[in-house]
């Protein structure tokens, strides 16, 4: 076996098409489109290469068939972090062979070594935490939702038999639309009705610079003050509404206002892959096509909530119950949506654990963030508990 770094256009077709190989026989596989893929290792698409650095590698056997693939990288707003320096690896695919395992990722280990690193986490993504975040360690029978990772059972024994330990379990709940709401939380969504400062409404007929607008203020009013919480500059929330707007469905994307602010959102778009598993990863003119028959055909049955918030000065009031109970009468009504599955809640986030389980969602996958320490002697820390 050798390892190639992935340079010509040949190795990334070898990159690309790995998946196809190893999932030949998963029928509940569904690709992730080889352009998000590639956005990640392109300077000129991923700004965290202002300041970081990424690679990646095949493996190939005697015969030059491909069998492994992975990418390292070290994110420089956050690889000094942690009590040790720490880059990342991840898109790690590989044949169920441990040596094989060993190889592509001692290749990682060394390349971060010598960029001062001194742990690694994996399989994680040079960009955003909800995407390509995280090892499948339970539940293999479902198909992933969009950007989140799929694996084989066997790459856990590969990931711990190497030295890695679990960082954190990342949690994914999953809530039936059908399933009345508690009482509790109708009950609280009468109060709320009789007054009339409150107002719980979808998006519909507002333009984008209005969803951003609300949206930042939610944001940083929700998560401002946590220890490590940056501030969503107002151009940011603009852009991250501006990705969404060619997948959103005005109908799923709640605000919460009181006299006239914004105090909550619960922001959900149409589950992806049940429209992307008719293009086989390629976004070519033609599956281009197939994408806006099926979004227009409103084809997915499930929605998926990735981002779900209430300011704090309005927390612990049973906003978030309201909202479950304006979904049941707004949203389930309109046949079109059966669950919604909530992206992962890390095991170090009690609180919004808690909430997902009052709210009447079970948790119906987990994922695992995995960390090593280069330092075999060195002690090993689980993620801190946020409080």
């Amino acid at each position: 076996m050798r390892i190639i770094e992935v340079k010509s256009q040949v190795d990334i077709k070898q990159f690309q098409k790995l998946p196809w190989f190893i999932y030949k026989e998963d029928s509940n596989w569904v690709p992730h489109l080889t352009s998000d893929v590639e956005k990640i290792f392109n300077p000129n698409k991923n700004k965290l290469f202002r300041n970081g650095k990424a690679t990646r590698w095949i493996l190939v056997n005697k015969d030059d068939q491909t069998i492994g693939r992975i990418g390292a990288f070290v994110n420089g707003k956050t690889k000094n972090s942690f009590k040790q320096p720490t880059g990342g690896v991840g898109f790690f695919e590989c044949i169920d062979n441990q040596e094989a395992a060993n190889l592509l990722l001692d290749t990682a280990k060394e390349w971060l070594m010598a960029e001062d690193m001194e742990a690694m986490d994996g399989p994680i993504n040079f960009g955003e935490k909800q995407e390509f975040w995280g090892l499948l360690i339970e539940n293999f029978e479902d198909p992933s939702s969009y950007m989140m990772n799929y694996n084989p059972s066997y790459y856990k024994a590969l990931f711990e038999t190497y030295g890695f330990e679990i960082y954190y379990n990342q949690y994914i709940f999953k809530r039936d639309l059908y399933e009345p709401a508690q009482e509790v939380f109708v009950q609280k969504y009468e109060r709320m009705k009789e007054d009339p400062l409150y107002n719980i409404t979808n998006v519909r007929g507002k333009s984008l610079d209005e969803i951003a607008n609300d949206f930042w203020e939610v944001y940083n009013g929700a998560w401002g003050g946590i220890s490590g919480f940056k501030a969503m500059p107002k151009p940011i929330a603009k852009k991250v509404v501006q990705a969404l707007k060619p997948i959103m469905d005005p109908d799923i994307v709640l605000f919460v206002y009181y006299d006239n602010k914004p105090i909550a959102f619960y922001v959900n778009i149409p589950e992806l892959n049940e429209i992307f598993k008719y293009v086989n990863g390629n976004l070519n003119f033609f599956n281009k096509l197939k994408v806006w028959y099926h979004l227009k055909r409103k084809t997915p049955n499930t929605m998926v909530g990735i981002v779900f918030g209430v300011i704090k000065e309005f927390q612990g009031k049973g906003i978030e119950g309201a909202m479950i109970k304006w979904t049941e009468e707004n949203i389930v009504t309109l046949n079109r949506y059966n669950e919604t599955i909530l992206t992962w809640i890390g095991d170090f986030n009690p609180k919004m654990i808690k909430v997902c389980e009052n709210l009447g969602a079970e948790k119906f996958r987990t994922l695992a963030t995995y960390r090593y320490l280069f330092d075999r002697e060195a002690t090993f820390e689980r993620c801190p508990i946020i409080d």
